[in-house]
């Protein structure tokens, strides 16, 4: 009676355990679904919109992440505008820690542009977000290499 008892112990705790992990696994799966950043080719210009459907940032704001593919030793420069919103940009590696950021360029405007050197090779990220509370709207964003002279 006691071993039929332990067994019947053993098999649901192995059941539960198995449920666990797969259900942990469909979680991460389900997760990383969420989360997909949009693609982003280095000299191309691209003209978007965030709006209150993006990445809520905690303050107010809202947040939109793009992908882009860098090389170790590259030079570049993040262009973001905005007529709508104040824009900020931050350049993310690909093991998540901030490379640098960007709230307002030195052209005397709230738009961004931030430069980078980069020193390890991979797919990182550029956050569009608006500074605090000030919502979102249209904008352009630019990721340039820039070339050795």
């Amino acid at each position: 009676m006691k071993q039929r008892f332990a067994r019947y112990c053993y098999s649901t705790l192995l059941a539960s355990a198995t449920l666990l992990t797969v259900g942990l696994g469909t979680l991460s799966a389900k997760a990383q679904e969420m989360y997909r950043p949009l693609p982003l080719v280095s000299g191309e210009e691209i003209a978007d919109l965030l709006s209150q459907k993006d990445i809520p940032t905690g303050d107010g704001g809202f947040s939109r992440d793009y992908k882009v593919k860098l090389e170790q030793g590259d030079n570049v420069a993040i262009d973001l505008l905005s007529e709508e919103f104040d824009p900020m940009v931050i350049l993310i590696a690909t093991d998540g820690s901030k490379v640098a950021e960007n709230d307002d360029g030195p052209d005397g405007t709230t738009n961004s542009l931030l430069f980078a050197r980069i020193t390890d090779a991979g797919d990182y990220i550029v956050r569009v977000r608006a500074f605090g509370e000030t919502g979102g709207g249209n904008f352009r964003l630019k990721v340039t290499r820039l070339k050795p002279i």
